[in-house]
């Protein structure tokens, strides 16, 4: 996830420098989509709603907000320390280009795991002047919200402890962020003008939180209670613009 943050951010400040062209109705800018994803022991799927705004002159480019509900199911993963303070010993920006601390990264294993999290996010789209304007490439990621789930019980160091979702989400930038967090890079094509099919690739955060600071950082006196799994997968989705001209 650190270079979709990085991509992300450097977009962003790109895109908050260009004055909007024209202005179009609201509706017509909104689209709606469900996705399926898979990967080694993960499976999940979300369900979107984005609204975008079209940027520049030929209005190819698009930036937008959008809302995401994503529930994940795990089996036989191994959740590994969070906090970016521990991982590589720098936060924000600095932990983008910091190399990880094997001596402070441990694991808590679940046979189970299970998560609902529902989140603002930021989307990004390029329409691609090929095959009539269908073609279209596109990278989002969630920024803020909330996960809720079931406690699991999970293995650490031949002990059993109890966890339940990190409950707040946040994105900040690489092993800073906060809680479970959903992005995906993908490339859309529009079969008709207010329906796509897309294909791509997914990444996510799952977060646990254990009910005590079960890590102890070695040479710091510092315990751990949050660990991570950062989930690959392979993304097919539609995406429905029903307000599309």
């Amino acid at each position: 996830m650190k270079i979709i943050n990085w991509v992300l951010l450097c977009s962003l400040l790109l895109a908050c420098s260009i004055c909007f062209s024209q202005k179009q109705a609201y509706n017509q800018m909104n689209s709606f989509g469900v996705s399926v994803n898979a990967g080694p022991g993960s499976f999940a799927t979300a369900l979107s709603w984005t609204h975008y705004h079209a940027v520049g002159k030929k209005k190819r480019f698009n930036i937008g907000y959008g809302l995401r509900f994503t529930n994940f199911i795990g089996s036989d993963l191994a959740y590994t320390t969070a906090p970016a303070k521990y991982t590589s010993g720098k936060s924000s920006i600095a932990a983008l280009f910091s190399n990880n601390i094997p001596a402070n990264i441990d694991t808590v294993s679940f046979a189970k795991s299970q998560t609902y999290f529902l989140n603002t996010g930021i989307y990004l789209s390029y329409l691609l002047p090929y095959w009539k304007n269908r073609l279209e490439l596109g990278v989002n990621i969630d920024a803020l919200g909330f996960t809720f789930g079931p406690r699991q019980n999970g293995v650490y160091k031949n002990n059993t402890v109890a966890a339940k979702p990190t409950s707040f989400n946040l994105l900040l930038i690489s092993d800073s962020d906060i809680g479970s967090l959903n992005s995906e890079w993908y490339v859309s094509f529009w079969v008709t003008p207010k329906l796509a099919v897309k294909v791509g690739y997914e990444l996510l955060f799952s977060e646990y939180t254990t009910d005590t600071k079960i890590q102890q950082l070695p040479n710091l006196n510092e315990a751990n209670d949050r660990f991570r799994f950062k989930s690959s997968m392979i993304m097919l989705g539609v995406s429905l613009a029903p307000f599309r001209k």
